[in-house]
């Protein structure tokens, strides 16, 4: 089978699951709008995230994929497995070491964090977010090691094992929140929260079975002076620096967010989740298909196969995101109407929910490549170039957030995300092509401006029968699910006739991906 059919295969079974995953997770947070709605026990629940989280990204979720992966990799691909497997166990060692010292400090100081964090929330709110805090912070612990286990699988190019992992995370979620859900007791939330640890330990025994079927070797050691070691610890260096320095837009984010009017930052949250909705489904889907032949591709130096790669990966992700990000602004009432609207979240929450959402939908698909190209470099084992250029991106965020919060509200901290995805991007663009020289721009140029004349059109079509039905069927709940349900059919059908017409080679490669999977099936 050929590296663009492998890649191909597993990009379909990774969308396929994360499309479950995705569907779970936003189950999940309708079931809490339903609960609890848009008020400030959501608002707490979304903020108790940010201190595991942190915790989490500055010491393994960068590092796998730009450190860790890369170096594991090359030992597989140069035939030298055993000394690969003894890097992975001081990698794990360490890291499990590292974690659990941030994860005691993190119990103790939580309330100093929560205060620094979201000085906007009444006393109640913020015992509550720090109550919620406390069960969460198990979370990171867990999910270093089914990011390890992941991470390894995926260097041997196994994909279904952590991508079944994350359906069961949101399924053990909505279980336990629905399970001890109290719409009258706020701290009955701590069921989602709760949900949230055991799910993440589910991910990773998941995955377990078959890493031993992949001849796994554990060594319960430290070698800091193995070079493989010192090679992630020098690779990881810029991108802990990355992600503590990200921290600043996240807690400006909060912090101005908590000022706001009540439930904001829930409505910032939901509407950051349909955001990342299509990025998680096929942009970071292809993304981690694409990374072991990147990886293969850059350690055996074939240049052009790289190029090649990566210019079909960043071409398709437009093809299928710019259309997605184009519906949803036209669609963006009936989509949170059908989503969040019922029990305690009601028609005006929705209003408020559609103005972040309206310019989160600006930068999909340029967050979308953002999760393609910093792989480019952490494949030729270059961790500082994406950082430094990350860095410059997060200061354009924070200074878009405090010149358009006053005069957007949560639009405003929304659009500073999206100009920033965007100045991210651009930044990147620019140096890989300095940096290879080419990086098959007018094809992805070409392939853009396709795809926008054709989403504009499609657009027109849209809106036309999103108003008409509208009309008839009105704004209730059976309404929109209608209106969102026929705008999607004729938006798909409009942009696939389209883009038939204009030959584009990215509709053929998609149709033909379909056509196979049907006779598959």
């Amino acid at each position: 089978m050929s590296g663009t059919r492998t890649v191909a295969k597993a990009a379909g079974l990774l969308m396929l699951t994360q499309l479950a995953s995705r569907i779970l997770g936003f189950l999940r947070e309708s079931l809490m709008a339903n609960f609890f709605g848009k008020t400030n026990v959501t608002d707490a629940y979304q903020t108790a995230f940010i201190l595991p989280d942190l915790i989490y990204w500055l010491l393994v979720g960068g590092v796998l994929s730009s450190a860790f992966i890369p170096v594991f990799s090359e030992y597989i691909h140069k035939g030298n497995e055993d000394e690969g497997w003894r890097v992975a166990s001081s990698f794990i060692n360490i890291i499990i070491l590292l974690l659990s010292s941030l994860v005691i400090l993190a119990l103790i100081f939580a309330p100093q964090f929560i205060r620094l964090q979201v000085p906007g929330f009444t006393a109640d709110t913020q015992a509550l977010t720090v109550h919620l805090t406390r069960i969460i912070l198990i979370q990171p612990l867990l999910l270093a090691l089914s990011g390890i286990t992941m991470g390894i699988l995926n260097s041997y190019k196994i994909f279904w094992p952590s991508a079944l992992g994350t359906v069961l995370y949101n399924a053990s979620v909505i279980v336990f929140g629905v399970l001890l859900a109290r719409p009258d007791e706020p701290e009955s939330i701590s069921g989602f929260a709760i949900g949230v640890v055991v799910g993440a330990l589910l991910n990773f025994l998941v995955q377990v079975p078959a890493l031993r079927r992949q001849g796994l070797r554990y060594y319960p050691i430290i070698d800091w002076r193995h070079p493989g070691v010192r090679k992630i610890a020098l690779l990881a260096i810029p991108i802990i620096l990355s992600y503590s320095l990200n921290q600043i837009q996240v807690i400006v984010n909060s912090n101005l967010g908590s000022h706001l009017i009540e439930g904001s930052l829930t409505a910032i949250w939901y509407s950051y989740r349909l955001y990342q909705l299509p990025v998680g489904i096929f942009a970071l889907a292809i993304a981690v298909a694409v990374f072991p032949t990147l990886n293969e591709q850059a350690t055996l130096q074939k240049w052009q196969d790289f190029i090649q790669t990566s210019s079909q990966a960043v071409r398709t992700v437009i093809y299928i995101t710019l259309p997605i990000s184009v519906g949803m602004i036209v669609l963006r009432y009936p989509l949170i109407r059908v989503l969040f609207e019922h029990g305690e979240f009601t028609p005006a929450d929705t209003v408020a929910t559609t103005i972040p959402l309206l310019f989160f939908a600006v930068g999909i698909s340029a967050q979308s490549v953002i999760q393609i190209l910093p792989r480019m470099f952490y494949s030729l084992q270059d961790t500082w170039t994406p950082v430094i250029l990350g860095i410059i991106s997060m200061a354009a965020n924070v200074a878009f957030m405090f010149l358009l919060v006053k005069p957007l509200q949560t639009g405003g901290l929304a659009l500073a995300t999206s100009l920033a995805a965007f100045v991210n991007m651009i930044l990147l663009l620019y140096v890989l092509r300095r940096r290879l020289k080419t990086i098959d721009g007018w094809r992805m140029l070409t392939t853009t401006f396709k795809t926008l004349l054709a989403s504009g059109i499609m657009a027109v079509g849209v809106w036309l029968v999103e108003g008409g039905l509208t009309s008839l069927v009105g704004v209730g709940k059976f309404g929109s699910i209608i209106v969102l349900l026929a705008g999607t059919l004729v938006g798909m059908l409009i942009f696939g006739i389209i883009t038939k017409i204009m030959n584009m080679e990215e509709y053929n490669q998609t149709m033909g991906l379909v056509r196979t999977r049907l006779k598959r099936g």
